[in-house]
């Protein structure tokens, strides 16, 4: 099974978007993320958030999770991070009464990787994805560990220019999934976008692929047949 666009959901998720965010001042941005999310009818959305970032984003994303009716998780990297994050979402009317679920990594950095790990376990079959390079290191060990769904997954990177200037390679990060394609939209500092595929599932295809020929000789006749299995 993949993930199947919906242009209905998309559009609704978008004016939703819209309007809510006409105040916050990032044009394109969170209305572009809450149609994606919406439109790839994404049921388990996952984003990172820190202090001092926009939340336009994270209004798009709670918005699209109504209409899908979709679990939308924020990880932040403290408390610090985690009550701005809760104060900006219920300054919102349209997040009032149903506040995404938070999620806080270790603050010690020797811990965070592992704090990362552990953290992600807990997410199977994330089939939406924004991160947000400005914190560079927080995002990358987000993404390294996220358990994506057997649906494949979209992933937002935003702050994408910052991402391309860097070493960071979209193949490496993904170690067990194929990455089909990747574009980068000129918004809000770049907003880099992979589409991750579904994990391969077995068929009569890769039965037959893994089918062997096997050398037969005939002792009487000498002659040599070759038979597949």
């Amino acid at each position: 099974m993949k993930l199947i666009w919906s242009p209905e959901t998309a559009s609704k998720a978008y004016i939703d978007t819209v309007k809510s965010c006409e105040k916050l001042g990032t044009p394109g941005a969170a209305e572009l993320v809450a149609a994606m999310a919406a439109g790839w009818n994404a049921t388990l959305i996952v984003e990172t958030w820190s202090e001092g970032e926009t939340i336009a984003v994270s209004v798009g994303l709670s918005i699209a999770s109504q209409h899908t009716n979709a679990r939308h998780i924020c990880i932040v990297p403290n408390a610090i991070s985690e009550a701005a994050y809760l104060q900006a979402m219920t300054q919102q009317s349209s997040c009032s009464t149903t506040l995404p679920e938070t999620i806080i990594m270790n603050e010690e950095e020797e811990e965070e990787e592992e704090n990362s790990e552990k953290t992600m376990l807990k997410l199977q079959g994330i089939d939406f994805l924004v991160i947000d390079w400005d914190q560079k290191g927080f995002a990358a060990n987000v993404l390294r560990n996220a358990a994506f769904g057997s649906r494949g997954a979209v992933v937002v990177c935003r702050s994408g220019y910052r991402r391309s200037t860097s070493c960071f390679s979209w193949t490496k990060s993904f170690s067990d999934r194929n990455v089909v394609r990747t574009v980068t939209l000129p918004v809000s500092g770049g907003l880099e976008i992979a589409h991750v595929a579904a994990p391969r599932t077995s068929g009569k295809s890769d039965i037959n692929n893994k089918r062997k020929w096997i050398k037969h000789i005939d002792q009487r006749s000498g002659e040599e047949h070759v038979i597949r299995k």
